[in-house]
């Protein structure tokens, strides 16, 4: 069975106690399973002690940035190196629209955020609009994420979702994983994951509410069991 990935990215949300009482909630009601991928991106402030915590309570979940710096180590004021961040994160979240928008990063700049990824054994997520964003060479795991279904309530529907995917896979090779995000909850995430050329979801808003997104998880279990 395909690799289904199930991520939180909670953007600038959480403090540090907010952050921990989510992990006590969701942590204990994921299942270990193989292709179950569950991933919690913390802000950059929290992500230590999250790591730590699922660490000790031995939860079956990997942490995740929502960015990272496009340079090594060094004098980059205010940039999160992937070489320190590698003691925390399994994955990074790249190319988010609201960077893309917000802060003007450019497709070069994550290229070089990805390249640095890599370097450090961090996996890179990279956000696409469309097609017609490119991915960077080696990256194996993108996510869909239309501009109009961010934060909006309004997301693509499953059968363009699906036709965006399968385009990417025939340009970028089958091997690439391909997720949805934009205006992901409980109510419709069935309708995405159930798609064969979709591995899974992104989630914004929805992962904030710890019982929210359990219940996400909880249908994608009833679909794969």
């Amino acid at each position: 069975m395909k690799n289904l990935w199930i991520i939180a990215n909670w953007k600038s949300n959480k403090t540090i106690s907010e952050a921990l009482d989510w992990i006590s909630l969701v942590g204990p009601k994921i299942p270990k399973k193989d292709n179950l991928k569950v991933v919690v991106c913390p802000t950059f402030v929290a992500i230590e002690e999250v790591a730590k915590t699922i660490k000790v309570s031995n939860f079956p979940l990997l942490v995740g940035s929502q960015d990272l710096s496009p340079y090594d180590e060094g004098s980059f004021t205010g940039e999160e190196a992937a070489e320190i961040l590698k003691q925390f994160v399994q994955i990074s979240i790249l190319g988010h629209s609201e960077r893309r928008q917000n802060f003007k990063e450019t497709d070069k700049q994550v290229e070089e955020k990805v390249s640095q990824a890599l370097t450090h054994n961090i996996t890179p997520l990279v956000c696409v609009q469309g097609v017609d964003t490119p991915v960077p060479t080696s990256c194996k795991l993108v996510a869909y994420e239309p501009i109009f279904a961010i934060g909006t309530g309004n997301p693509d529907t499953p059968e363009n979702a699906s036709n965006v995917a399968k385009s990417l896979k025939e340009k970028y090779g089958s091997e690439l994983e391909v997720l949805y995000g934009g205006s992901v909850n409980s109510e419709n995430v069935k309708a995405f994951i159930e798609k064969e050329s979709i591995n899974g979801v992104l989630i914004g808003k929805s992962s904030l509410d710890g019982e929210e997104f359990v219940k996400i998880i909880d249908t994608i279990l009833a679909w794969i069991t």
